[in-house]
């Protein structure tokens, strides 16, 4: 059977200034993701989306790059909407995350709602699984928020923060099967210790 690959985007280049949307990767995450590029396992994709947020669009091209596969973009495998509020620095962004996971029937300061994020990402993610023209593997590039709101989905649980990817720079991934939604893992770290990617 074949696998989704469920991946978010490693560390970025932070900027107030500009949109986070726009962020691209910063040089270790761009060595993350390239070293995550060259895992042998991923001989088996064949189709590959990708948010259409720069960070994992840049993902996607360094997937491009190493095997020559192209993507697609899609808006429904953006991060969470939180242009209501724009960029917050932390610790004052993870209080408010908190709060988005914590009740997700509820707009936390006009930020789209988790139980609204879930459906979107659910459908966005269903919608990649029709639209593959190979028969192989599928790459999903996306963001650390959704894809715990997706990997609680998978695991028949409630929204819940507990199933957050364990590195908050981002750069993991979860794996499933295409045809049941079992899960194959939960997150792991693109870059596993040991394999080098640099720093």
């Amino acid at each position: 059977m074949a696998t989704v690959y469920f991946v978010t985007h490693p560390e970025v280049v932070v900027d107030p200034l500009v949109p986070v949307p726009d962020w691209g990767l910063s040089a270790i995450g761009w060595k993350r993701i390239e070293a995550f590029c060259q895992r042998p396992e991923l001989a088996d994709v064949t189709d590959v989306f990708t948010s259409d947020e720069r960070k994992a669009m840049d993902c996607a091209e360094a997937l491009q790059r190493a095997w020559g596969l192209p993507f697609t973009t899609r808006e429904d495998l953006r991060e969470n909407d939180r242009s209501a509020t724009g960029y917050v620095a932390p610790p004052r962004f993870w209080e408010i995350v908190d709060q988005f996971f914590g009740q997700p029937d509820t707009s936390i300061l006009g930020w789209e709602t988790a139980r609204a994020a879930q459906a979107r990402i659910k459908v966005g993610v269903a919608a990649c699984i029709a639209a593959r023209r190979g028969t192989g593997d599928l790459m999903i590039f996306a963001h650390g928020g959704v894809g715990t709101l997706l990997l609680s989905d998978l695991r028949g649980e409630p929204i819940s923060r507990k199933h957050g990817q364990p590195i908050a720079g981002g750069g993991c991934y979860f794996a499933f099967d295409m045809a049941g939604r079992a899960l194959h893992h939960g997150w792991r770290d693109i870059v596993p210790e040991g394999a080098g990617a640099g720093s």
